[in-house]
């Protein structure tokens, strides 16, 4: 037979036990759902700064469009600033906006280059090829920052033809 003396603590004990396993259980899935949060919200920071980013991008080109022969887009090699390692930096128009836009020139020289292939050729056409590179940062104090980088040819004439 089981003497009772010797039993008395064995519940505490047990009930104890399981209160620190259940504890422990309990502490993992708050601590693992908290992270599960942070990564959330970080990955929907990162898709609104991608999204406000593109949408800047796309309001830049057709700011640059409408302003025709002035466009920053038809700088040849030789209007880049070549302090810069041949960058052209500039900010956005809106001032309440922290993206940072870099232009670059891809021709090879102070040329324009023949436009990439397309289906409807013009003679007396050459393309400035130029590379706009944006960035924008985002998160806690701006750890964070999204790059976007397009090519835009620009058609322009070709004043060698008509010499």
């Amino acid at each position: 037979m089981v003497n009772k003396r010797n039993q008395q603590g064995m519940v505490l004990i047990v009930s104890m036990v399981l209160i620190v396993a259940v504890t422990s259980v309990a502490v993992t899935l708050m601590s693992s759902s908290t992270i599960d949060i942070k990564i959330t919200n970080a990955a929907q920071e990162r898709e609104a700064a991608e999204a406000y980013l593109m949408g800047e991008v796309q309001r830049l080109v057709k700011d640059q469009k409408q302003l025709f022969g002035v466009s920053k887009f038809h700088f040849t090699n030789g209007q880049i600033d070549a302090n810069d390692d041949g960058v052209h930096k500039f900010k956005g128009q809106d001032l309440n906006t922290k993206i940072d836009f870099e232009l670059k020139n891809l021709n090879q020289g102070q040329l324009e280059v023949p436009c990439p292939r397309i289906y409807s050729y013009t003679e007396g056409v050459v393309c400035n090829m130029t590379e706009l590179k944006s960035s924008i940062e985002y998160g806690d104090q701006g750890r964070h920052t999204v790059t976007v980088i397009i090519g835009i040819g620009q058609e322009i004439n070709d004043v060698t033809v008509n010499q």
